[in-house]
């Protein structure tokens, strides 16, 4: 896309006269050495140019393709221990978060599990037995998720890289902006726990187990789906960066704070820490709860527990009604790889 804009330029120039034909190739060197690097945009940026460029590619939690009567859905997520596993995360939990990561996308999409593939690399002096733990961890979540470990590979890294891919099947997958006008958005449990846990030491919070062995929805995707949700998606970098993922041009939008369910006790570890507890819960992530929209109609037949947080409109924004009554824009901030790096 770059490229494309530096010989439009160039084009342009040469239309108006500023420059000669033997100039051309020093000015677009020039332009290049100019251009911004990958932390400048970050990664949600760098996939949509991916899938600009790829025609094959459908834009949503996981690929989807024809497969007999079904479709086959798809899905990698990578893992890096310095960027993905709290320093207090076990081996164990390590291997378990690497299938939940990419059972969440299958979660979003409906879809029942069929495979997990595993390719891990390690360094050369990890201990045989943190090896096994990890081992461990990825075999137990296969067995929680009911998705079977088929394959994988392994090499050799400075510190341990986990790229897990998920294999499911569904006929007809939720994606993610097929909602109308009035229709409620909802979240599968409380958001903003892995959050908060990441700030705490104790083990035994329940905001810190929410932190290190997160679960992903897979029941209550299929359950949505069989029920008439009209769009799904995994909270996995936060609730504020999921609904700008899933906005369509000409809707827009209304959370309430108060249909969040954020407790007193939330709001006072938050204030000890000297963080914002709404930046908790709509900016940081790792929540692994699916955001959905229904109708009001099928929402009353869902089997499952929820919480409905606000409505779709066709405003063209994204707000948030606080709980004095203020009304402002939530921003469109997340967690992302690259960007501040």
């Amino acid at each position: 896309m770059l490229f494309i804009l530096l010989d439009y330029m160039i084009l342009f120039l040469r239309q108006l006269k500023f420059i000669q034909r033997q100039n051309l190739f020093i000015l677009k060197v020039i332009l290049i050495f100019m251009s911004l690097k990958v932390s400048d945009i970050g990664e949600k940026e760098l996939v949509r140019y991916i899938i600009a460029n790829s025609k094959k590619i459908t834009p949503d939690d996981a690929a989807i393709t024809p497969f007999y009567n079904s479709n086959l859905i798809s899905t990698c997520d990578m893992l890096i221990q310095s960027r993905h596993f709290p320093k207090n995360m076990s081996y164990y939990d390590m291997g378990f978060k690497s299938v939940t990561v990419n059972v969440s996308d299958l979660a979003a999409m409906g879809a029942k599990p069929l495979g997990f593939l595993l390719s891990m690399a390690i360094p050369k002096n990890l201990e045989v037995d943190n090896f096994k733990e990890i081992v461990g961890g990825v075999l137990k979540a296969c067995d929680y998720y009911s998705i079977p470990l088929i394959g994988g590979d392994t090499n050799e890294a400075s510190e341990i890289i986990i790229s897990g891919t998920a294999l499911g099947l569904c006929d007809n997958p939720l994606m993610k902006n097929n909602y109308k006008k009035d229709d409620l958005i909802a979240i599968t449990g409380d958001i903003g726990l892995a959050a908060l846990g990441f700030e705490i030491d104790d083990l035994d919070s329940i905001y810190v187990k929410h932190a290190l062995r997160p679960k992903a929805r897979i029941n209550e995707g299929q359950i949505l789906k069989k029920y008439g949700a009209t769009s799904a998606t995994d909270i996995t970098d936060g609730l504020a960066s999921e609904l700008y993922e899933i906005k369509k041009d000409g809707f827009g939008f209304m959370i309430h704070e108060e249909l969040l369910g954020i407790t007193d006790e939330y709001k006072n570890l938050a204030s000890n820490l000297n963080l914002d507890y709404l930046d908790l819960v709509f900016h940081i992530g790792e929540d692994f709860e699916l955001l959905f929209t229904i109708s009001k109609e099928n929402l009353e037949k869902l089997p499952i527990e929820y919480k409905v947080i606000g409505i779709v409109s066709d405003s063209d924004v994204i707000e948030l009604t606080l709980e004095n009554g203020f009304v402002e824009q939530i921003k469109n901030k997340g967690y992302e790889h690259y960007v501040g790096e």
